[in-house]
């Protein structure tokens, strides 16, 4: 639902449709609260996921920055979802110890509500609503995004490591209660240090990648040392010790491949279908965590953990396949600036002109947003050059 979502709310409005999206997904959490049986659990958590509004999220947030902040403000966006993720893993064995499971329905429903508040009593609204080609998903550029082959294995990249997550958190929990004695109610004293230490181990990781343009390599071996954490994991996991270890290492490519594989798309995608491929990027990594749900719970009926475990290295290995093939990435970075050209004849010609500018690798001038989306390589390209283009007035 995150891209007819974010279509409507051209239409409708951003908040309406925030609001209409934040309902559902409490109405949810109430009938998943509710719920004596499974199947209501399975009927609440349907609702709970139609009610996404991710990408109008995105969609607000570029109505209500300048083109020049709108980078940054996406990333915040990103960080704070990542560490919603991360609060969520060591927060959730909490309050299920003080809740209960229902209670944790209960308190995303309040949460839901809660949102809608701040959407409506602190949430600026934008003066006026505009498609976005860097936030959200443009239907004429889908058979682009579709058919870039370096595109399709960054897809496959995401929906990989959410199925291997999904999968693994199947078997996990289990094996820290059952084999290593670790309570439900303390798995979050597991999941915090094995957390905070793998964040560590990320952030040179991350460095070495983007600032060393040494990308690719990372890239590569964060993929084999995913699947040999699987391995791992298939053969040491009667300690705490052991699971701590492999857990860490695990976390650590995980989310050294969270924070690199936005950043790839950015890299990759054509500057003016940035939204589009970010769209379909996100479908492929919910259409994974999905998967490895379904099959990681079907390989666990059958081998139990270690069932899981294969399912997740065959997954790591496919992927191992799709990696080493890729192209090493550009290192460029889009920006957007505000122009003024009167029609296609005037957008092909600033085009042109910013292509002759130090470092730009790719113009697009949207003439229905008004906006300049380029693509620069940031150790070569003028800042100074590239403002004077802003606001440029319509020729005569």
């Amino acid at each position: 639902m995150q891209i007819p979502f974010g279509m409507l709310s051209d239409r409708f409005g951003r908040k309406r449709m925030i609001c209409i999206g934040l309902l559902i997904f409490a109405f949810g959490s109430v009938v998943a609260a509710l719920s004596g049986s499974i199947y209501g659990v399975i009927a609440g958590r349907i609702l709970q996921g139609a009610g996404a509004v991710g990408s109008v999220i995105l969609a607000l947030g570029a109505d209500l920055t300048r083109e020049e902040q709108r980078t940054k403000t996406m990333a915040v966006i990103g960080m704070t979802i990542g560490l919603s993720f991360a609060l969520a893993l060591v927060l959730g064995p909490l309050l299920n110890a003080v809740i209960g499971v229902s209670g944790i329905f209960w308190t995303t429903a309040v949460m839901a509500l809660a949102g809608i508040a701040v959407l409506y009593r602190v949430t600026p609204q934008p003066n006026a609503l505009q498609s976005h080609r860097d936030t959200g998903a443009v239907p004429a550029m889908f058979k682009r995004v579709l058919t870039d082959s370096q595109l399709l294995r960054l897809d496959f990249g995401i929906f990989a490591l959410h199925a291997m997550l999904t999968a693994s958190f199947i078997a996990v929990p289990v094996l820290l209660r059952d084999v290593v004695g670790v309570g439900e109610n303390e798995l979050w004293m597991v999941y915090l240090p094995v957390l905070a230490v793998s964040v560590m181990i990320m952030v040179p990781m991350i460095i070495l990648a983007e600032a060393k343009r040494q990308m690719k390599a990372v890239f590569v071996g964060a993929v084999v040392t995913l699947g040999l954490s699987q391995l791992a994991l298939l053969a040491w996991h009667t300690s705490l010790v052991e699971l701590v270890v492999v857990l860490t290492l695990f976390f650590a490519a995980f989310n050294t491949m969270e924070a690199s594989l936005p950043s790839l798309i950015s890299k990759a995608a054509p500057a003016e279908a940035k939204g589009t491929a970010m769209g379909v990027y996100s479908s492929s990594q919910f259409f994974g965590i999905f998967v490895g749900g379904t099959i990681g719970g079907w390989a666990y009926g059958l081998g139990g953990p270690a069932g899981v475990f294969i399912f997740s290295a065959i997954v790591a290995l496919l992927w191992f396949g799709v990696a080493v093939t890729m192209k090493p990435p550009r290192f460029t970075r889009t920006r957007m600036i505000s122009v003024a050209v009167a029609d296609s004849g005037e957008a092909r010609a600033l085009e042109a002109e910013l292509l002759a500018q130090p470092g730009v690798v790719e113009a697009a001038v949207a003439l229905d947003e008004g906006v300049a989306y380029i693509k620069v390589d940031s150790a070569q390209a003028d800042e100074v050059d590239l403002d004077a283009f802003s606001r440029r007035p319509a020729q005569a």
